[in-house]
């Protein structure tokens, strides 16, 4: 993965493309959001709780982690009433990074290129609420269920960043919610916890020809964004800092930025460098006490290059399983486009279907995982361990 140089990079410069986000939803004649103008405070420079409802006095981690992004309340709007199409209708390049979601045999694609400029959409899938999330400053791509304790709520952004990741609240309890996590961190809700659901982050080709009937989330939003274009660019420079950071002295055991893959299981967190996986793309770590299988492949851009996402550097996708069938743990290799296990020589798609041997029709159970630039996992799970070494 090749670094570019970004001119003249720096925190001015992410406030900037953060406030341009904010700038371009008042263009497109989108009225000021609950908590903009009195007690609106400046990018970085701590947080407002003008025009909020939350209660304040709960809350899990220290106020003063929060701070100002730049944009007020849901300045960065969400999607509440997502549209989908056909992937007939859809003119997406085959490298561009989605969000893809299945549960109940029903999948659906989630283009970055939409959720960068949203970084939440309050969807339905299957008849289960979730909420498919993307913080961009982070690469954190996150799928939860929206139902908690037997309540539905929905979700928007807070305008605020802990660790420079996401910060969501709740419009029913007016509750803040860390993305990283999907836990209630600031009010009534304070140490709720949202169920992660498996999302994985791959090009649209491979989401194609895994799920070529599956429709695809609409660029008809409801809102105008130049959609295809990175509002932040350069940011995956490994020579930049992120936006933000503060409140954590840095882990020097990887660069900020190095991309990982993040697997959490039994209240451990493992984090494997997707350079590691780059040269040896089939892994096999145990988290806690599950066995799980790491398959990286490459075709996917880079959303956070250059301003075009399509042109974004190949940095590779990931998909996460169980490597345990009916109780039993297997062994992998790769056999050309597949997974051969050892036990018993079945051949595995990449979507965790045995296609071939004797156990052909069985399924892989989808991990819940994450591709995260390093410093959000050291911020968030100081005891992450890293594993994986080069070959």
């Amino acid at each position: 993965m090749r670094r570019r140089r970004l001119v003249g990079a720096g925190l001015a410069a992410l406030a900037a493309a953060l406030a341009a986000v904010l700038v371009i939803g008042c263009r497109a004649g989108e009225g000021s959001s609950p908590g903009a103008g009195e007690g609106a405070v400046l990018s970085g420079t701590g947080f407002s709780r003008a025009g909020w409802r939350t209660d304040f006095s709960r809350h899990s981690v220290p106020l003063s982690e929060f701070h100002s992004g730049g944009p007020p309340r849901d300045g960065i709007p969400p999607i509440d009433e997502p549209r989908f199409v056909p992937q007939a209708e859809v003119d997406l390049p085959a490298r561009e990074p989605v969000i893809a979601v299945a549960i109940g045999g029903q999948a659906r694609a989630y283009p970055i290129r939409i959720l960068i400029w949203h970084e939440i959409v309050n969807d339905t899938l299957a008849g289960v609420p979730i909420a498919v999330t993307f913080c961009p400053l982070c690469h954190t791509a996150l799928a939860f269920r929206r139902t908690v304790a037997g309540r539905e709520l929905t979700f928007g952004t807070t305008g605020n960043l802990r660790f420079s990741d996401l910060v969501m609240w709740d419009r029913q309890t007016e509750s803040w919610w860390q993305q990283f996590s999907g836990e209630a961190v600031v009010g009534e809700l304070t140490g709720a916890r949202l169920r992660p659901v498996p999302a994985q982050l791959v090009s649209y080709a491979e989401f194609r020809d895994r799920h070529p009937r599956a429709p695809v989330l609409s660029e008809d939003t409801g809102h105008r964004r130049p959609y295809g274009r990175n509002p932040y660019p350069g940011y995956d420079d490994a020579d930049t800092p992120p936006f933000l950071l503060r409140d954590r002295e840095p882990d020097g055991r990887l660069a900020p930025k190095a991309r990982v893959v993040s697997v959490a299981a039994g209240g451990q967190l493992v984090a494997v460098p997707l350079e590691i996986l780059a040269e040896r793309p089939l892994l096999e770590v145990r988290v806690g006490d599950l066995p799980a299988v790491i398959w990286w492949r490459p075709g996917v851009a880079s959303a956070l290059g250059p301003s075009e996402i399509a042109a974004g550097d190949d940095t590779g996708s990931v998909v996460v399983y169980d490597a345990r069938v009916e109780g039993r743990a297997l062994s992998f290799a790769l056999a050309g486009e597949r997974l051969r296990d050892a036990q018993t020589g079945s051949e595995w798609d990449r979507g965790g279907r045995a296609v071939a041997g004797p156990l052909q029709g069985r399924r892989l159970r989808p991990v819940p995982h994450d591709t995260p630039f390093w410093f959000a996992v050291a911020a968030f799970r100081p005891d992450a361990r890293i594993v994986g070494e080069r070959p």
